[in-house]
């Protein structure tokens, strides 16, 4: 599998992502959020994000927390599930191309995404204490039909959890 890079806009700003599967784990500092694909029974499990649409689980690192330690936070707060985890590969998130980029600030001139998949080995009662309306399973093929914001790069890194 190679990697892909693509150009997204972020609010009018030129933004180079690159995924980069089975990369060496980045240096945890330079890591900005972790997300994956869930399987269970052979679907994968979407949330519901604050009434966005489907999406898969993950988000920001809290201080000092592994990138393992973040996903199976965000799997577990977000879709109430615990399992075994395998690590994918990367996102890298370069902001060179951007000239409004401020060092110091929220994320560095490169950071990365990191990108596992977990085997679903308990699903507990889904709660919606925290920031998702509800859980739900699809078909990996219909996944791009049911996510709110589906991307290429996404594509490359479902292909790259199908094959794991």
């Amino acid at each position: 599998m190679s990697s892909y890079t693509t150009y997204l806009d972020w609010g009018g700003n030129r933004i180079r992502s690159t995924w980069l599967p089975n990369a060496p784990m980045p240096p945890h500092e330079l890591i900005t959020s972790v997300h994956g694909f869930c399987f269970y029974n052979g679907q994968i499990m979407l949330v519901d994000l604050n009434h966005r649409g489907g999406d898969i689980p993950g988000g920001h690192r809290e201080p000092g927390e592994t990138p393992e330690a973040t996903f199976r936070r965000e799997a577990l707060e977000e879709g109430y599930v615990e399992g075994t985890l395998t690590y994918l590969g990367c996102g890298e998130v370069s902001h060179e191309e951007n000239p409004n980029w401020q060092p110091g600030g929220k994320y560095p001139k490169i950071g990365y995404q990191v990108y596992y998949r977990m085997d679903i080995t308990n699903l507990l009662p889904f709660d919606g204490a925290f920031e998702s309306a509800r859980r739900f399973f699809v078909d990996p093929a219909d996944v791009a039909r049911h996510h709110h914001h589906w991307n290429e790069t996404l594509n490359h890194v479902l292909q790259a959890a199908r094959n794991a």
